[in-house]
């Protein structure tokens, strides 16, 4: 059994919380919110004893072996290396921080506690995802990787009513190609890895964030498109496509439907059962690799994570998109 705390009380917690249930090494032991009362709610609605409003704390508690960290992604490096500079392993939240500069630090600081540091990237842990890869060869050489996440946002609503919610606001690190446009990246690399060359572009919007924006990716035989987007939504599903046929995901980040249509036009359907929640499968890994004394995902690796984020720092260097953390 794992006894975790969780920093962030948002939806994505909840969420989380939701997919776990019927994962029985997981126990929720402590709760970190800045405000008591929201700390105090929290806990009593999931049966939860013990809660923090100083972070420091809570990363000392002998009561709780990892953390979960879901709060806003300007604050996900600080908070992480509190937790592993303290012995306890860090579940984060994608973007695993605001640069590449944070999570080098992240990184080191796991490194040098000997504990476990994995970004919560749920896609790539998933049985559709690990069937995506021992199928990938079927396509033959391939020639374009197209991942399509555009959302419309409902804090967008707010946003034009002059509401800036965090969603919004650079000073947390936040916008659409760190939101949406990671999950169409990560997985990217892991396929296929370093690209040659990125070239991006993007919609600013006044608040000073990215709204959507695409990225066109250069590797030695084929080449990368990602599109994203909060500002509008688009229904068109993802695609790997290679000299023999394509492999179709009907969602990038978190994919169910996942099926081959070949030259001929004949169709293999290659979506595997999951049956639990797509974030179950994330807590899955990172607890067995806890359980193998594991400090380092192979799937959602200290590589894959640093190279996401050296991606996202060159696209927001070429849009024109910086954050406050990036002058520290």
């Amino acid at each position: 059994m794992i006894r975790f705390g969780i920093v962030g009380t948002n939806f994505i917690t909840v969420q989380l919380l939701e997919s776990v249930k019927n994962l029985k090494e997981f126990t929720l032991s402590a709760v970190y919110s800045r405000k008591e009362e929201t700390a105090n709610e929290f806990a009593a609605k999931y049966g939860v004893e013990v809660s923090y409003t100083n972070l420091e704390e809570m990363a000392k508690s002998d009561k709780i072996d990892a953390v979960y960290i879901a709060s806003p992604n300007s604050l996900h490096a600080s908070q992480a290396i509190t937790f592993l500079s303290n012995g306890k392993h860090v579940l984060c939240e994608k973007p695993m921080a605001s640069n590449t500069k944070e999570v080098e630090a992240m990184q080191k600081a796991a490194q040098e506690h000997k504990v476990l540091l994995m970004e919560a990237m749920k896609s790539t842990v998933t049985p559709n995802f690990k069937s995506i890869q021992e199928n990938l060869h079927k396509i033959g050489k391939v020639r374009r990787y197209f991942a399509n996440y555009c959302q419309y946002s409902s804090r967008y609503d707010a946003y034009k009513q002059g509401n800036i919610l965090n969603a919004f606001n650079p000073a947390f690190s936040n916008g659409s190609i760190m939101d949406l446009g990671v999950y169409g990246i990560y997985p990217m690399v892991v396929l296929f890895g370093k690209p040659k060359a990125v070239k991006a572009t993007g919609v600013m919007l006044d608040s000073g964030v990215d709204g959507e924006g695409s990225i066109l990716f250069q590797y030695e035989e084929m080449d990368a498109v990602v599109l994203h987007s909060k500002i509008n939504h688009s229904f068109i599903p993802s695609e790997i496509q290679g000299e023999k046929g394509s492999i179709l995901i009907d969602q990038i980040s978190t994919p169910d439907k996942i099926e081959i249509r070949y030259k001929d036009g004949t169709v293999e359907d290659i979506s595997q059962v999951q049956e639990h929640p797509h974030m179950f499968y994330e807590v899955e890994e990172f607890i067995q690799l806890i359980q193998s004394n594991k400090t380092e995902s192979q799937i959602n690796s200290f590589f894959h994570s640093k190279l996401t984020a050296e991606i996202t720092e060159e696209v927001r260097k070429q849009v024109g998109l910086v954050f406050p953390a990036d002058k520290l």
